[in-house]
């Protein structure tokens, strides 16, 4: 064999195995490489309230939608569940026995503040899909906590626009003195005109809040603004209308419950209002939403910030296939992206995470489409546009939705 024939041949077969090692180095790395685990902080051990139980129910939807699309990096995504009952302790034991990258929830933004002081110098990233406190905007979170709801700077002028096109012009407010409650009454009282006398309720549950009742009516007030949750709301309306002091209220979107009205009874709340961030109920996005919960469990569900907590889970899955790598921090870089244009149209369901995940392995972008609204999020975590309903009770103490305001920053 002449020399350079020599040369040549042995040039191929370093080039040869090189090539073979890169290969099975790659390989090895897609096999060994950690799978995405999600942690979810929805559900109270103690009061399994049915929002809860649905909001787990979307969350598991989106993890079969994403598994059966192929899952993230080739695997299955892992779930690991916790107990709202004490959100600090339960994020910790997520972060540091279960090895999460993310967690879903928690639903109050007070309880958001908690697990954030946890998750954040961990590096894990929060997507809360109810928290909608404007306190948790300027929050020092390391830009690790988003969220798949509008913040209350949406829903306060509506509630706020909602209570003057009832005919009032003063108004007693009662709101729940945590982190969304305050974050809310701000949000109206800077777009409210009227009249107005504001008073806290504890978070604890009291046995009676005649006291709060009567000086939120001290200036005459035609009217109660309810921003409370629900068990102390009930008690709140049954002495507020025993007494005689209110006979017409409007409320937050906690209180858009039909076991509410059924619990104070008597057709008492009907044509009562109210206000709740949530879908416009006529996009395709939530129609495919709609028809897929509905294929999964046999019934359809008007549980609040339900289709958020889905749009939570795709959100991280995807995020976490463009990033290439389940750390929290590199989940969070890539998350504004598969949010927004550029990149093609995707939908919910399994067909369009499915192709969402097809399209980010090959290389292109996407802008998913929420079953609730558009994941355009904003420097801060906070949706850029989105929907606030108008809803009322029925006399029959159901909930009919009335109008929908779009809202954009």
């Amino acid at each position: 064999m002449y020399p350079g024939r020599r040369r040549i041949g042995l040039l191929l077969a370093v080039l040869a195995a090189f090539a073979f090692v890169a290969g099975t180095l790659a390989a090895c790395g897609d096999e060994e490489r950690t799978p995405l685990k999600i942690g979810v902080l929805l559900v109270n051990s103690e009061t399994q309230t049915d929002t809860a139980l649905d909001r787990l129910r979307s969350f598991k939807l989106a993890i079969k939608h994403v598994n059966e699309a192929g899952g993230v990096f080739g695997q299955p995504v892992e779930v690991a569940e916790g107990d709202t009952l004490n959100p600090a302790e339960e994020a910790r034991r997520l972060i540091e026995e279960e090895g999460v990258h993310a967690i879903v929830g928690p639903n109050s933004s007070a309880d958001s503040l908690l697990v954030i002081e946890v998750a954040a110098p961990a590096g894990v990233l929060v997507i809360s899909p109810s928290a909608s406190s404007p306190l948790l905007t300027a929050n020092d979170d390391g830009d690790l906590f988003f969220r798949t709801v509008l913040s209350d700077i949406a829903q306060g002028p509506a509630l706020a626009q909602l209570t003057r096109e009832r005919g009032f012009e003063n108004v007693g407010v009662i709101y729940r003195d945590d982190a969304w409650g305050q974050g809310l009454v701000e949000a109206f009282r800077q777009a409210w005109t009227g009249g107005i006398v504001a008073v806290s309720s504890p978070a604890e549950l009291r046995e009676s809040y005649l006291d709060l009742i009567e000086e939120s009516a001290r200036d005459g007030a035609q009217a109660l603004v309810l921003l409370t949750f629900w068990p102390e709301a009930e008690i709140i309306l049954r002495e507020a209308l025993d007494s005689g002091l209110y006979d017409q209220f409007l409320f937050g979107d906690a209180l858009r419950r039909a076991d509410l009205a059924e619990a104070v009874g008597g057709g008492r709340l009907a044509g009562m209002y109210g206000t709740v961030s949530g879908p416009s109920h006529e996009n395709a996005p939530t129609l495919i939403w709609d028809e897929a919960f509905h294929d999964e469990y046999g019934r359809g569900t008007e549980a609040t910030y339900v289709k958020e907590t889905y749009d939570a889970a795709i959100a991280i899955a995807l995020a976490a296939e463009a990033a290439g790598n389940a750390e929290g921090s590199a989940i969070r870089d890539a998350l504004r992206g598969i949010g927004s244009a550029p990149g093609e149209r995707v939908l919910p369901g399994v067909e369009g995470v499915a192709h969402a995940l097809s399209i980010i392995r090959d290389g292109g972008e996407v802008d998913y489409e929420g079953g609730s609204v558009s994941m355009d999020w904003d420097e801060y975590g906070d949706l850029r546009r989105g929907y606030i309903g108008i809803w009322r009770f029925t006399a029959d103490g159901d909930i009919e939705d009335v109008n929908v305001i779009a809202y954009e920053q």
